[in-house]
């Protein structure tokens, strides 16, 4: 037997629930690794899977996590053999298919990645799909060049924000970090901030499609018309990575940023990544993300925890990273 977040639904109301369950390795899908979950995280789209609208969730009884880490406890695929540690982000685990909030979990091969030397389990989940995605994006600017204004990024007090801070300032970068919560500038300078920017001077309507040269690249996490504004005041030839939607979908912006300023658009997706690139990513991670800062990051949690933490990350309450001690609930 073993412990696991369950999401159900019932028939008739339509209503979503969510609580710890014991259950035994036969209610697990079919997959080639079997692996002991040692933490998952608690990210965004885990608060829409665990709430009442049920979110993302195809099917029930449904296991959120879209991330974990553990150890291998019985592989057919020749990759992985018992014992060795293994981290999964992505491949819509979580959603489509039984995710991380669980003492067990059975994942494809092809999904997981061996952990790189540097990372523990724990501190891989202290940097968790999150943090993968914010080194996506470091990556993805570092591949465009790098201007030599201060790098911004927006949302800098959630997950994305808060390890792509960290990893910017840590290689060097002067760092601009967007926040709509002046309470979290100290948490902000602790990650390498050099500089505070209030929110709602970054969104304010586009009144021009071009302004000042101000930005030497943007990890942006938020997207819309903020997303929409700042492209107006990048450099010459400056990148920005684009990683999230909680400012909508819809960009409110001319191309003359593009045509004119030779502004790149840069989309991450951390969901399908390639194998290479993932393996690229977590050693770069070990490398470069400061590790005296993830404590300063987390928030630990049980899977007992979850469906109120669910409701407060879909508010905007949560700062940083949630860990999530399976093993130990």
């Amino acid at each position: 037997m073993f412990k696991a977040l369950v999401v159900r639904k019932d028939a008739e109301s339509g209503k979503t629930s969510a609580g710890v369950e014991e259950l035994t390795l036969d209610a697990l899908p079919e997959a080639e690794v079997t692996v002991s979950v040692e933490y998952s995280t608690l990210n965004y789209k885990d608060g829409l899977c665990i709430g009442p609208g049920g979110g993302l969730v195809r099917s029930y009884p449904h296991v959120p996590g879209i991330d974990f880490a553990g150890t291998v406890e019985a592989s057919d695929d020749d990759r992985y053999t018992p014992g060795d540690k293994v981290v999964l982000t992505g491949w819509r685990v979580g959603e489509a298919h039984w995710g991380g909030y669980s003492q067990k979990v059975r994942a494809k091969a092809d999904w997981l990645v061996p952990l790189p030397d540097g990372l523990d389990t724990r501190a891989a989940m202290a940097v968790g799909t999150a943090g993968f995605t914010a080194m996506l994006a470091v990556m993805a600017l570092e591949d465009h060049g790098i201007k030599p204004g201060p790098v911004l990024v927006t949302g800098a007090a959630g997950g994305v924000g808060s390890v792509a801070t960290a990893i910017l300032a840590n290689l060097g970068h002067r760092v601009a970090a967007v926040t709509g919560r002046p309470e979290q500038s100290d948490y902000l300078r602790s990650l390498g901030a050099t500089q505070i920017v209030a929110r709602d001077e970054i969104n304010e309507t586009v009144k021009r499609p071009l302004e000042s040269e101000t930005w030497g690249g943007c990890v942006d996490a938020v997207g819309g018309a903020m997303l929409a504004r700042l492209l107006g005041q990048m450099e010459y030839g400056a990148s920005v990575a684009a990683v999230g939607l909680a400012g909508g979908a819809n960009l409110p912006a001319t191309v003359i940023p593009f045509l004119l300023r030779g502004v790149n658009l840069l989309g991450i997706d951390s969901v399908m990544q390639p194998y290479d690139n993932r393996v690229r990513a977590w050693q770069r991670i070990a490398k470069d993300l400061p590790m005296d800062t993830l404590d300063a990051m987390v928030t630990p949690a049980t899977l007992a925890d979850l469906p109120d933490l669910g409701a407060d990350i879909l508010n905007g309450k949560v700062k940083g990273r949630v860990v999530v001690d399976v093993a130990n609930s």
